[in-house]
């Protein structure tokens, strides 16, 4: 095992190293729909296993007695072979991706990537060691390469499914604010007084909102103060079955993403997507602004923003070939809410006014 061996190795590693780095520069440009033909994601998949396959034989050379620097050098030329060809197929699935789901192909393939990279460097430095328990960890790197392959699978096969993911995440979100809406509790109040006409009971709950208790709602609020938060439930209530109507309406269109549109379908539902998860923000901010003392002001705006979003969404939705009837009986639910707490807060910012007024006078 000489140092001649050793530097060939280490010579042989960096010009492939360099080479799947400039393979990536490469393809870092998404390639036009026209210009190549679009590869499944099966098929990248299926060459992921080959990845996998070379990532087993590599920790097996270490196995026993070490392996010959002709026997690493030629399981580094076959790795990055297989690991080249995985790069150009993942490139040809791209061919007329949206940004979110080409998004998700190169999270994935870098992490293939980076795994190889560093199962590679490895394989390459235990040649010429003694070191047991460095040999002993190549399995764990395998390992990583083998959990990289297999989250392939996981990946959205379509721009529909990545969008409708994407979704579901801004869904996952309002129910954390709706859950921390649910922790706030009155900062006094009497025992038969827990509950109010505005609080959802459990028989008036819709199926989203099984987890929810009625005692668990308030943290040290004033009774009106109180009253916005549950206003505030109410309007995250309704929005969540927006959202979750819109992610139902648009995978019921997976026939609609053809590549003879240019792409027209897909925009539309990444500008959706964009909508969504503006109103996402616009809840985040509602929730954020409860705790006392209440921005209501910042609720106001809030609530303004997602009324004009959700007529955007709504009219986006409107202009495909099918449309949704649960869906606009939604948009129309969340309208009422939108309405009733705008209108709520009006009264009580008047109501506060009019108090600090008489307050004044008295002073006076």
């Amino acid at each position: 095992m000489g140092k001649a061996e050793k530097e060939q190795l280490n010579r042989a590693l960096t010009a492939h190293l360099n080479t799947i780095h400039e393979t990536l520069q490469v393809l870092d440009q998404s390639p036009p729909s026209n210009s190549m033909e679009k590869v499944t994601w099966s098929q990248v998949i299926q060459i992921g296993e080959q990845v996998s396959k070379q990532a087993t034989i590599a920790g097996m050379l270490w196995n026993g007695e070490s392996p010959q620097a002709k026997e690493v050098e030629e399981n580094v030329n076959s790795y990055f072979n297989v690991l080249q060809g995985f790069l150009l197929l993942s490139h040809g699935s791209t061919v007329g991706a949206g940004p979110t789901l080409s998004s998700s192909i190169h999270e994935s393939v870098k992490h293939v990537v980076d795994c190889s990279f560093r199962l590679m460097k490895e394989h390459v430095s235990l040649y010429g060691s003694h070191n047991k328990e460095k040999k002993l960890s190549i399995s764990q790197i395998v390992g990583a390469v083998w959990e990289a392959c297999s989250a392939l699978k996981k990946v959205p096969p379509t721009n529909v499914t990545a969008i409708g993911r994407a979704m579901t995440q801004v869904a996952v979100s309002m129910k954390d604010v709706l859950r921390e809406i649910n922790e706030l509790k009155p900062a006094s109040s009497n025992p038969g007084d827990e509950t109010s006409d505005n609080t959802p009971s459990k028989a008036e709950s819709k199926p989203e909102d099984d987890d929810i208790s009625d005692d668990d709602l308030g943290s040290d609020l004033s009774p009106e103060e109180m009253k916005v938060a549950q206003l505030a439930h109410g309007v995250v209530s309704e929005t969540l079955v927006v959202i979750k109507e819109l992610i139902r309406t648009i995978t019921g269109m997976l026939k609609l993403e053809t590549p003879d549109d240019n792409g027209k379908f897909v925009g539309s539902l990444e500008k959706l997507l964009k909508m969504c998860q503006g109103v996402g923000a616009e809840i985040d901010e509602i929730g954020a602004c409860l705790y006392p003392p209440q921005e209501i002001d910042a609720i106001k705006l809030a609530l303004e923003k997602m009324s004009s979003r959700i007529n955007e969404i709504q009219q986006e939705v409107e202009s495909f070939p099918t449309s949704s009837e649960p869906f606009l009986e939604a948009c129309s639910g969340l309208r009422t809410v939108l309405k009733e707490m705008e209108a709520q807060l009006n009264s009580l910012s008047a109501t506060e006014l009019t108090t600090k007024m008489q307050n004044v006078a008295v002073i006076n």
